[in-house]
């Protein structure tokens, strides 16, 4: 099976998620090609030579695509997706944007938030906010699938690719849409979806004043802040701190949640990790049925006996 893995990046900087994406695309064959859709991507180049089983790097460089605007990047995708059997991309916020757009103009339907690839036509996927696996029979000419990343953690591997790098001629589409410009929350603290450790706070914790304290421990952890859909509504936080089905999908290798109760939505986004500990007054609580350990009490008086130890240690 011929597959093609679409590249993100940021900044100049290949995403992560990249490497999921080929882990997912070497089930459905050893090797894969990869598409890097861009301006200036010499530096990207170096980045894909680092990853492993890659035949051909497909280049379109031009000027006019510095910055992923959906309505471009589709048609450029779905021309070059003709010459394959499948085409995976993550399931992230910019691929939600970009993968129907090539579904409708290769007439074609999407299989999205894949966790398991059983074979070339066999997949697996969430539904109803990840309470049931739907298994799929997928038998389009040209499969377009978006990966849930924390289902396929990349391997280690010893040898890098040595790929062809390949500049595809393309026609630029005239768009309609006009790039403004991209504000993005600044901070020291790991991002949500990449972070090993992550502190996340829900609607017991109160209010904005005493979210403070969920992000105070998470500095001294050096983890990632995280809320719930809850926390966000109520104000206590940016929605960007949102992990949950209409938030971010993680798996840290610990999540540690304070005032959570654990509605399915937010479950979906985090019961793949390593690790849960979960602080609750509530005994019946539904994220004690998913979490490792649990603590039923005040969350306030867990929080300064963690902050009292990390300073003597």
């Amino acid at each position: 099976m011929k597959t093609l893995v679409i590249a993100e990046h940021q900044h100049n900087v290949l995403s992560p998620l990249t490497a999921n994406c080929i882990e997912a695309a070497h089930k459905l064959s050893d090797a894969c090609d990869v598409l890097l859709i861009g301006s200036n991507l010499d530096t990207l180049q170096k980045d894909i030579s680092l990853l492993p089983a890659i035949n051909t790097c497909l280049l379109v460089d031009a000027p006019a695509l510095s910055h992923p605007i959906a309505e471009v990047y589709a048609p450029i995708i779905a021309e070059i997706a003709k010459e394959y059997d499948a085409v995976c991309m993550s399931n992230s916020t910019q691929t939600k944007d970009i993968l129907p757009r090539v579904a409708g103009l290769m007439k074609t339907s999407p299989l999205t938030d894949v966790i398991e690839i059983i074979d070339t036509e066999t997949f697996k996927r969430p539904i109803y906010a990840g309470n049931a696996i739907q298994k799929v029979r997928y038998q389009a000419k040209h499969k377009l699938i978006s990966i849930r990343p924390t289902a396929f953690k990349p391997k280690a591997h010893k040898d890098p690719s040595t790929p062809a790098f390949k500049t595809v001629d393309v026609t630029l589409p005239q768009a309609k849409t006009t790039w403004v410009n991209m504000a993005a929350a600044i901070s020291e603290r790991p991002e949500l979806t990449a972070a090993k450790i992550i502190v996340s706070g829900g609607r017991g914790v109160g209010s904005q004043e005493n979210f403070k304290k969920i992000e105070s421990l998470a500095d001294r952890m050096g983890a990632a802040v995280g809320a719930s859909r809850a926390a966000v509504d109520a104000g206590y936080v940016p929605n960007d701190y949102q992990v949950g089905q209409t938030g971010k999908i993680v798996a840290p290798d610990v999540y540690l949640c304070f005032g959570i109760s654990g509605a399915i939505q937010h479950l979906a986004g985090m019961k793949d990790s390593q690790t849960i500990i979960a602080i609750d007054k509530d005994p019946d609580a539904p994220i004690f049925k998913v979490a490792d350990y649990g603590y039923v009490g005040d969350l306030f008086e867990v929080i300064d006996l963690l902050q009292a130890s990390m300073a003597t240690s």
